[in-house]
């Protein structure tokens, strides 16, 4: 959810890949477009199960948020992609089935649900994260999406039933304002001058980065981020704290669901 997945170059890896000795590396479609179902891309390395490509549209796991699957084709073959990891600047795609070969053009389909259910939960923990910031200053020391639910932790030393109310009050109303939410790319000298972007107890975001991706939710929240999102909030639908858990003397866990959006 923090750390920005893209190449050590001076320009995101939004543009064109792959060089990899000097190096750019896969180039991240979803990082320009969350809403793509499909591309076509290169192979451009194999590796026991696995192939990496030149572009991508396959989120790869890390920072909180699950991995996407769905398919790669190809002249005479096609294969189910069962998971996705960054290996420095490329990403390795695992699949169950036959691989394809070097220098093979092929095309992706990414599983949409399971996508779209990413992108929901992970502008939610968004919402989160501003209002909790918002109202107590906390920074996040952690956070994990699931199929179902999600988590994150805080810097909190308190939180009563009082607080949980108001939280989820306050996020939902956050949700069902229907604030946009923008994504940009902005220099790391400029990113720098705001220090509520990052958001987290560590700073994850690599000192070679620049420029910086930002994910904005218009009126409410703006912090560092590499991972993919509904365009309005209205497409959360709503959240719902499930679960709370104190793991530390300065430390506090929530765990939500989301509710689905209402119907129009």
């Amino acid at each position: 959810m923090w750390v920005v997945p893209r190449g050590p170059s001076s320009r995101p890896i939004g543009g064109a890949g792959f060089l990899l000795g000097g190096s750019v590396g896969t180039e991240m479609l979803f990082l320009d477009d969350s809403y793509a179902r499909e591309f076509r891309g290169r192979v451009v390395g194999v590796e026991d199960h696995s192939v990496a490509l030149d572009r991508t549209l396959f989120y790869a796991r890390g920072g909180g948020q699950m991995a996407d699957r769905g398919s790669l084709r190809w002249y005479g073959g096609t294969s189910q992609v069962v998971a996705v990891e960054k290996r420095g600047d490329v990403v390795y795609h695992t699949l169950d089935g036959p691989l394809p070969t070097a220098n093979e053009d092929v095309s992706g389909e990414i599983d949409w649900d399971h996508r779209y259910q990413m992108m929901r939960t992970h502008t939610a923990l968004h919402v989160l994260c501003g209002v909790i910031f918002r109202l107590y200053g906390a920074q996040v020391t952690g956070c994990q999406m699931y199929e179902d639910r999600a988590r994150m932790d805080f810097t909190l030393a308190d939180l009563s039933r009082e607080r949980i109310a108001q939280i989820e009050q306050a996020s939902n109303e956050g949700i069902t304002s229907g604030f946009p939410v923008r994504s940009r790319w902005i220099p790391r000298r400029e990113a720098e001058l705001i220090p509520q972007l990052i958001r987290t107890k560590i700073n994850l975001v690599p000192r070679h980065i620049d420029p910086i991706r930002v994910v904005e939710i218009v009126g409410l929240d703006l912090q560092a981020d590499g991972g993919t999102h509904v365009a309005n909030t209205l497409e959360v639908g709503g959240l719902k704290i499930t679960k709370t858990e104190n793991k530390g003397r300065e430390n506090r866990r929530i765990e939500i669901e989301l509710l689905a959006p209402r119907a129009e």
